[in-house]
């Protein structure tokens, strides 16, 4: 029964977080009435607003955060937003930044045994609030499994892999923590909602 339970939580905070995307998606690209032109965002988005996409799409591409890692490893925070549930979501990218083939570390799943069960993960991830003096974990489900990206592993030159990590959200006061991953250095990024 924790089996359903938990694979039904698993959906339903997968929907819920793509549906964040996608309002964030639509609320970015204004609204504008375009109808069905959804293929091209940037062209529509060139149209109504004139100079302005360049500094967006600028904003898009600047990351918030980047934690170097080991065999050139870069890890890229792209947001790190509340959500009514009372969760943290960072989401980023992990881009294979050497000349040749990389493997994130095992040790990004921390140390847990309960973590580590469930494959390569970003399940040691921290954040950590200096001013209200607290140190966050990945959330977890009831059978241990960390609520981020997992299945990691190997990454040729140039390759780039989308991640996420979830964590309970600090107090609404909290503006700014440092997201400490295992093997990669450490980051200050700045939360939305």
């Amino acid at each position: 029964m924790s089996i359903r339970f938990t694979a039904k939580a698993r959906r339903g905070m997968v929907a819920l977080t793509v549906a964040a995307g996608l309002a964030l998606g639509v609320a970015g690209c204004g609204g504008g009435g375009d109808g069905d032109d959804k293929s091209s965002p940037s062209a529509s988005a060139s149209k109504d607003r004139g100079s302005k996409p360049s500094a967006q799409e600028g904003q898009a591409e600047t990351p918030l955060a980047e934690l170097k890692g080991t065999g050139g490893l870069l890890l890229q925070i792209t947001s790190a937003a509340r959500d009514s549930g009372g969760f943290l979501t960072v989401n980023g990218v992990v881009k294979n930044d050497g000349d040749k083939s990389a493997v994130v570390p095992p040790q990004t799943s921390g140390d847990e045994t309960e973590v580590i069960a469930h494959g390569p993960s970003l399940g040691g991830a921290t954040l950590v609030d200096a001013k209200g003096k607290k140190r966050y974990y990945t959330l977890r489900d009831t059978e241990g499994r960390p609520l981020t990206t997992t299945g990691l592993g190997n990454l040729e030159a140039g390759q780039t892999l989308p991640v996420f990590m979830q964590f309970p959200a600090p107090p609404t006061s909290t503006t700014e923590v440092d997201l400490q991953v295992p093997t990669f250095s450490s980051g200050t990024i700045k939360i939305s909602g």
